[in-house]
């Protein structure tokens, strides 16, 4: 694992608190273009609309396990499902990483105080390349 599977490279936009990340992906990205034609995109549960408001074939979205029914009584994945989500929790899990390397400055953390045009977007962009620093050396 090298130090650019690891690194950020583009922080986007910040929101308020409570917007859900799939309202931040399509006000970032709308759907409708090819974003994602030619990038890998690992995504959680809580993204499950984005497969059919986005072209590309390379958007990983883990299986969820079905409902309980009279006509599903089995509530568990198959073993292919199962493989499949092991093999995107290891990407996943760098996102998530890289996620909590920008946790550690912790301006971004707790409340942001400052009032001054888009430097809450400058913040952001500061913790990523100083975790991108942090990562070479």
């Amino acid at each position: 694992m090298s130090a650019l599977d690891r690194a950020i490279f583009f922080p986007g936009g910040t929101f308020s608190g409570h917007t859900h990340d799939c309202t931040m992906l399509r006000e970032e990205f709308p759907p409708g273009k090819a974003w994602f034609q030619f990038l890998q995109v690992p995504v959680d549960l809580g993204y499950q609309g984005t497969v059919s408001g986005y072209s590309g074939e390379n958007i990983g979205i883990p299986h969820k396990n079905p409902r309980k029914s009279k006509k599903n009584p089995i509530t568990s994945l198959s073993d292919e499902q199962k493989k499949e989500n092991r093999a995107l929790s290891k990407i996943r899990i760098l996102v998530e990483n890289a996620v909590c390397g920008l946790k550690r400055y912790n301006i971004l953390v707790h409340r942001f105080r400052n009032h001054r045009k888009n430097f809450d977007d400058d913040a952001v962009g500061i913790a990523a390349a100083l975790w991108n620093f942090n990562l070479r050396y």
